[in-house]
């Protein structure tokens, strides 16, 4: 997909999570800063893998992370989780966020991004996750 041309409507289904995008969310030029996003992805991917996993997991990697457009104070910012592959002990999600403003029904979608999480034990040691059945 071309960076400049990212799909018009957002996926099916609930979102994982939705929220408001805040002043105190911004970064010193105004913007909401990146970093803020970032953690709201891996929120969802983190809630999507222990979910799947029926227990505690850990963020270990993070990649083909894309930001294709700006959010914005007072957007309403919903991300959206897909478990990729479940292997032994981990997965791979991918999240995509994306925006509405305010006052507006259109909604476009502003990053994309693929988590992989370890489901681990109380000992934070990697630990099977079990077959679906």
């Amino acid at each position: 997909m071309d960076v400049s041309d990212p799909p018009s409507s957002a996926p099916s289904g609930a979102p994982t999570i939705r929220t408001i995008a805040m002043p105190a969310d911004t970064n010193p030029a105004g913007d909401i800063f990146g970093g803020w996003l970032l953690a709201q992805m891996d929120l969802a991917a983190g809630t999507a893998a222990a979910r799947r996993a029926r227990g505690r997991c850990a963020t270990i990697a993070i990649e083909a992370m894309r930001f294709l457009k700006p959010v914005y104070v007072g957007d309403e910012v919903s991300l959206y989780a897909a478990i990729l592959h479940v292997g032994r002990t981990s997965m791979r999600i991918e999240v995509e966020a994306w925006r509405r403003s305010r006052e507006g029904e259109e909604v476009e979608q502003v990053t994309e991004g693929v988590f992989t999480f370890v489901a681990i034990d109380a000992y934070r040691k990697p630990r099977p996750i079990d077959p679906l059945p």
